[in-house]
C-alpha cells in the first residue's frame, strides 16, 4: 500500500507515484497506490486525511480476498508527507508490522518551525503548535509511540532539499532510544524525487528493501 507525498495539498495526486508502484508490480508484488482527502479538498486537512488512510488500510483483507493474495505479508509505504501518514497509521494500527518511509516529513513540530513548504503543516493540521498542540500530538511520528514489534525502515537522501535528511535521521536516533525497531539508510547522491524514480541509482536500495520486508 503506496501513500504519495505533496505536502499533503490537493494539487499533489497519486499520479507522480505510479511509476514506482508499476515496478514493484514488475518484480511480482500486488501494489495499491492510495489517493485520499488533502487541503484544498472537502474535509481534506486533520483529521479527515488520516482517516482515509486508516480506511484504506482496514480495507486490505477485502482487496486480498478479491484478488487472493497474502494478507499476512503488508507493507505500507510513504513518500514525504506521505511517509509520516505512513508512520501515523503505524502507530494507530497495532496490527501493521513493516512501514517503509522515504523522504518522511517526520517531526512536524520541527517542520513547522523550519516553514517546510510555506507552513504546509499548519494547513495540513490547522494551526501552530500552540494553537492545536492535540493535532500535533496525534499526527506527528517522532511523538507517537510504534510497537517494537513493527519494523520502521527510513531511506533518505542526503541530497534533499525539499525535506532534510536530519529529519528521518534524528528520527531513527530517538525512536531507537525508545526500543522501537528502526533502520535508517541514508543515500549519498539522492534528492529527494529520486527514491520514487525507478530509473535513478536510488531506485534498488528502495526495491530491495520493500523486497527484503514482504
Amino acid at each position: 500500500m503506496n501513500i504519495h507525498g505533496g505536502y499533503w495539498r490537493a494539487k499533489y495526486d497519486l499520479v507522480h507515484a505510479g511509476h514506482l508502484c508499476a515496478a514493484l508490480t514488475a518484480k511480482g508484488l500486488a501494489t495499491w497506490n492510495i489517493e485520499y482527502r488533502r487541503v484544498g479538498n472537502p474535509g481534506g486537512g486533520w483529521p479527515g486525511t488520516f482517516e482515509d488512510i486508516r480506511n484504506a488500510y482496514r480495507y486490505l483483507p477485502q482487496i486480498a480476498k478479491r484478488y487472493d493474495l497474502d494478507s499476512t505479508k503488508v507493507l505500507v509505504m510513504g513518500h514525504s508527507a506521505g511517509g509520516q501518514l505512513a508512520l501515523c497509521l503505524a502507530a494507530h494500527e497495532s496490527s501493521l508490522r513493516s512501514v517503509i518511509s522515504l523522504a518522511g516529513v517526520l517531526d512536524l513540530q520541527q517542520a513547522w518551525e523550519q516553514h517546510l513548504s510555506d507552513n504546509a503543516v499548519v494547513e495540513f493540521l490547522g494551526g501552530k503548535p500552540g494553537e492545536v498542540p492535540e493535532h500535533y500530538r496525534e499526527a506527528d511520528p517522532i511523538q507517537l509511540t510504534i510497537d517494537h514489534a513493527t519494523t520502521q525502515w527510513l531511506i533518505h537522501g542526503a541530497g534533499d532539499d525539499v525535506v532534510p535528511s536530519y529529519f528521518s535521521r534524528q528520527y531513527a536516533e530517538q525512536k531507537k532510544k525508545r526500543g522501537e525497531d528502526v533502520h535508517y539508510t541514508e543515500i549519498s547522491t539522492a534528492g529527494h524525487f529520486d527514491l520514487i524514480d525507478p530509473r535513478s541509482n536510488a531506485w534498488p536500495t528502495v526495491e530491495n528493501t520493500v523486497l527484503r520486508l514482504l
